[in-house]
């Protein structure tokens, strides 16, 4: 009986998954956007794949979303009064989540959280109950600082007390509030992500990308060089910080192709139409980074750092100038000079 080989190719996040290391942060929207052809089961075995690894989600380049209808403006007020920090007593005496706070305020919440953490890792379940109560004002004001994310404030409580929780049953040593900050922030965090995926936002950052190429390969070839996040966001008709989202994203995707597994040569005619693209599209690219040799070293870096050339997002001049110990007059000088003298050659 012959051996039989079996192979299967990565799944672009089991890829991503292998680059990660614990305390490092992964954006949501590039989360979203490599598991958005997976289905529940899988995002939700993504989620414990970044808690097992200590890997924090970051929400910060989701979009706002305030829904429509009852909903949306039920979030739209929740966020209103957050901001003048006029809750509860903004709320009508019946609401469900004032009745919460007003009890949550009327529960007694006495003892030490790192004591009765130690108790707990100890196997105290009485102080279990106590360490929990302590630190559910905690939760109240993380999710606070979570509205406007497409979440009801009561749900993200809900979400975050699962957190809480959680961090209670796996403690063992340590600071035990920056333990239970992680592990409630990282389940408002997948609350608010799972309301990004419902509303399609991995699709919408899969054409975002894919407008970002267009409009970056087309400004390549008419300015004969790479162009900057601000040309491209302009092109666009989106804000730089939203092209940079896009460019995150774009970015991970490169990464992951990077960190397959070589695969043999297809057959698949799609997929060599696709490579044949792929080669067009980066050759104006490496034409200018053989252009770059006849530049001095600091130039030809610079012009790397300033447009992105080795893959990573394109410098401001202030952030090229510290990297190479310039001002940013003069690398706004010499980026006019090198560009002048590969425009003759």
């Amino acid at each position: 009986m012959s051996d039989m080989d079996f192979s299967f190719e990565q799944s672009p996040w089991e890829a991503t998954l292998e680059t990660l290391c614990r305390g490092d942060s992964l954006p949501a929207v590039r989360f979203l956007a490599l598991l958005e052809s997976e289905d529940e089961e899988t995002v939700e075995d993504a989620f414990r794949d970044l808690e097992a690894l200590g890997v924090t989600l970051d929400i910060r380049d989701l979009p706002a979303d305030s829904g429509d209808g009852d909903t949306g403006l039920r979030l739209r007020t929740e966020m209103q009064l957050v901001q003048q920090n006029k809750l509860p007593e903004g709320l009508d005496a019946n609401d469900p989540l004032r009745m919460y706070l007003e009890e949550l305020s009327s529960v007694l919440a006495c003892g030490d959280p790192q004591v009765l953490a130690m108790e707990c890792a100890e196997g105290k379940e009485d102080a279990q109950a106590m360490l929990v109560n302590i630190s559910l004002h905690r939760v109240v004001e993380l999710a606070k600082e979570m509205v406007g994310k497409g979440v009801l404030l009561l749900d993200l409580i809900q979400e975050g007390s699962l957190g809480l929780w959680q961090s209670v049953l796996n403690y063992e040593s340590g600071d035990f509030e920056a333990h239970s900050d992680w592990w409630i922030r990282q389940s408002l965090a997948k609350a608010v992500t799972m309301q990004a995926r419902s509303g399609g936002v991995g699709q919408k950052m899969r054409r975002a990308a894919e407008d970002y190429r267009s409009v970056d390969e087309r400004l390549l070839m008419e300015l004969g060089r790479n162009p900057t996040l601000e040309e491209i966001a302009e092109g666009l008709h989106i804000t730089p910080e939203e092209a940079a989202s896009v460019a995150k994203t774009m970015e991970s995707a490169r990464i992951v192709a990077q960190a397959k597994a070589p695969r043999e040569e297809s057959e698949d005619p799609e997929e060599e139409n696709q490579a044949v693209e792929d080669t067009a599209y980066f050759q104006s690219r490496q034409r200018i980074q053989e252009m770059l040799s006849d530049l001095d070293e600091t130039d030809a870096k610079l012009l790397t750092l300033r447009f992105g050339l080795e893959g990573g997002l394109p410098l401001s001049p202030e952030d090229t100038g510290k990297k190479l110990g310039l001002t940013p007059d003069e690398v706004v000088a010499r980026e006019a000079a090198a560009l002048a003298k590969l425009r003759q050659a």
